[in-house]
């Protein structure tokens, strides 16, 4: 959900090669072609776009809507993203053959949908070819996007499909044979066709869009600028500084690794000169970029996939979304607020080209784009219009300046300065203009989505088809004895797991439809569930082998990707308990304000209110822990004691509140009563330590 954007050059040219090539392994690696090809790919990608934004305010009937969105993305993925890196930059003779392929394949399936449709259980041989083939075509599409792991899962799912009966109980099932698998996964609306693409291909891609629309305009420039500016020269001011700028680029990227990048290449060296070892800055840095999953309006792909799944407006999960997302940031302000005390960090100066207000005055037009959604949905647009109408706002702000206008005044003079309109140069002018690049960014972003998207249909197709979800479901429950818990926790190691291989958007898709019923049948909320199941699926950036937000800041800063992993662990770990409360007690649900603006207006405020200061300081208490330092550096003691008290706190029940209470109290005064050196600043961990003027470091 993210589009590729310059970097500072603050960082070294390499660094930034190598992080750009992490976030190809989440886009996809991009074919850069010259001459004419170059121009038709741009045209086509572009055109990919325009036509999005032209269906979001037309009536497109559903099978036509996914079925040509499946065709561009997948053929032009097959022309954009190469088999394997050596065949990077040029269009390999085998690639037309796919390409062309695909849309014979949608085209021979949309031709008579209605009559097809109705034999998807009898298919005939020609369904069967055409189907059979798509389903190849898609298993290839997603190799090229997101590498092995993802359509070896698929294909397993597909063999779980024809083994049925041959497998023990209590995965047995009656197996399919290839026509009536065939006809299912793509001559209906379960499969290839199902809710992923569905919401792939009206609002995912919207949002892409958007995305990348504001970036062009200048925007990310902007927020970054804008965090910089308000942190100023305060003590701890670049850690502060990357949090905010994670916040505010991240809101309308939706992507870890983007904006992970992007931060990084500007913040990293003020990080540096305040004292963070190239580890912990980059762990700092990926813990910002994957709020961007986390964060409204954009939030991730799986965001719009919730709404989907429990049939509601995304503005509920906006609001689901919103007080989860401010207790993330604010563990990471505790975070390097510890940081800045733990070790010694002085006044970082950060140098800035403008002043707070003169920047406000001068781009402040940004943030009307970035709030534009929400208000729109607010007055009662639907997410696609809101969407549409935001991008629309976001292009017209941008000729407010004319160094953020997205088709230069240039163009319409010719590019000659003289005032007369010649219309080859307009055209040359128009295909490298801002404008252009967007439209062509918006589609590229998708590539890898709509691949994902729709090979994740194919699962679902495969659990809906055998009755998986139910299965699993009884599996975890019996497993966990019945017990809410134990459920809620095997329900989290089955999301991590998962998100160790997949990406989150997958992971988020197959544990809805396999884990999410076992909540359910325990009396959890289906939208508090689906909101456990995101959460730890977005785990998924920051656990290896797919821990690309934490590899790419490595990247950055030149530190250990395995020991940046570990750091970015530290910085989120206290958050990502946080979701269990969501499922273990009603008054946890709280945080995720659900229910309609009725009930929400005569909802008990004063317990949300109270059920988020309980779990802000539980993640405070945490994070002390995981620091080892609050007031001073911990003793053995008090680090047990902040460690009981944050794991009382987020469980959801007043005896646990009372404890972890009075835990949290007992240390903090431990502390402050404690006279001794250890307040004195430690030495920040991991090799690599680049220490400043500002920073003490006591093995000096």
């Amino acid at each position: 959900m993210s589009t590729r954007s310059p970097s500072g050059p603050q960082v070294d040219a390499d660094r930034l090669a190598a992080a750009d090539r992490f976030v190809e392994e989440e886009e996809g690696a991009v074919n850069r072609l010259r001459g004419v090809l170059g121009v038709l790919l741009t045209v086509a990608l572009a055109g990919t776009s325009l036509w999005h934004l032209y269906a979001a305010f037309d009536i497109v009937s559903a099978p036509w809507m996914r079925g040509v969105h499946v065709a561009l993305m997948l053929g032009l993925l097959f022309l954009t993203l190469p088999a394997s890196r050596r065949f990077r930059d040029r269009i390999m003779p085998w690639d037309w053959p796919l390409a062309l392929v695909t849309f014979g394949c949608i085209a021979y399936l949309l031709h008579d949908w209605d009559a097809i449709s109705e034999r998807a259980t009898e298919p005939q041989t020609w369904d069967i070819v055409a189907g059979g083939l798509l389903i190849l075509l898609v298993l290839e599409a997603v190799r090229r996007a997101s590498g092995w792991v993802m359509p070896a899962v698929v294909s397993a799912f597909i063999a779980y499909a024809f083994a049925g009966p041959r497998l023990p109980a209590p995965w047995t099932h009656k197996g399919y044979d290839l026509d009536r698998l065939v006809g299912h996964m793509t001559m209906t609306m379960e499969g290839i066709f199902g809710t992923p693409i569905d919401v792939c291909a009206t609002l995912i891609v919207l949002f892409t869009i958007y995305g990348a629309v504001l970036q062009y305009s200048g925007a990310g420039k902007f927020f970054i600028d804008f965090a910089l500016a308000v942190m100023g020269r305060r003590k701890g001011a670049p850690g502060r500084a990357v949090v905010l700028g994670s916040f505010l680029l991240g809101g309308p990227s939706g992507s870890g690794v983007a904006t992970t990048v992007t931060l990084g290449s500007v913040a990293y060296p003020l990080l540096e000169r305040a004292g963070y070892s190239k580890e912990s800055a980059g762990g700092l840095l990926a813990a910002g970029g994957l709020g961007a999953i986390l964060s409204p309006p954009v939030l991730g792909a799986a965001a719009f996939l919730i709404a989907e799944f429990l049939k509601i407006s995304y503005l509920d999960v906006i609001r689901m979304a919103a007080i989860p997302t401010v207790l993330y940031y604010l563990s990471l302000f505790v975070m390097v607020e510890i940081d800045a005390r733990k070790y010694g960090m002085g006044r970082t100066a950060i140098a800035q080209a403008d002043t707070l207000a003169n920047l406000t005055r001068r781009y402040g037009f940004h943030f009307l784009s970035l709030v534009s959604i929400i208000a729109f949905m607010m007055l009662g647009f639907s997410p696609v219009l809101s969407v549409f109408w935001a991008t629309v706002v976001t292009f017209a702000a941008s000729f407010l300046r004319r160094d953020t206008a997205l088709l230069p005044r240039e163009l319409f003079r010719g590019g000659n300065g003289a005032g007369g309109f010649m219309p080859s140069q307009f055209m040359r002018g128009f295909l490298r203009s801002p404008f252009m690049k967007a439209m062509e960014g918006g589609s590229i972003g998708m590539l890898n989505v709509g691949a994902t998207c729709a090979g994740a249909g194919i699962i679902v197709g495969v659990v809906t088809l055998t009755g998986l979800g139910l299965k699993f479901s009884g599996i975890v429950i019996d497993y966990a004895g019945g017990s809410l818990l134990l459920t809620a926790v095997f329900t989290a190691l089955v999301v991590w797991i998962v998100g160790l291989a997949v990406p989150v958007t997958a992971s988020y898709i197959i544990c809805a439809v396999i884990t999410a019923p076992a909540l359910t049948k325990l009396g959890v909320p289906d939208f508090a569930a689906h909101m456990f199941i995101f959460y730890y699926a977005v785990l998924s950036e920051v656990s290896p082998p797919t821990a690309l937000s934490p590899f790419a800041a490595a990247a950055i800063t030149g530190g250990d990707p395995y020991k940046t992993t570990l750091q970015c662990w530290k910085y989120t770990v206290p958050a990502f308990l946080l979701p269990f409360m969501f499922v273990l007690d009603p008054a946890g649900q709280g945080l995720l304000l659900m229910g309609s603006t009725k009930a929400l207006a005569n909802a008990d405020w004063g317990s949300i209110v109270l059920v988020t200061l309980t779990a802000a300081a539980g993640i405070a208490a945490l994070a002390a822990a995981f620091q080892g330092f609050a007031l001073k550096r911990t003793t053995l003691a008090e680090r047990a004691m902040f460690t009981v008290a944050g794991f009382a706190l987020v469980y959801p029940a007043a005896y646990a509140d009372l404890a972890g209470f009075a835990l949290l109290a007992a240390a903090l005064v431990s502390q402050w009563l404690r006279k001794d050196n250890a307040a004195a600043p430690a030495a920040m961990p991991a090799a690599g330590t680049c220490s400043s003027a500002g920073s003490k470091d006591p093995t000096r």
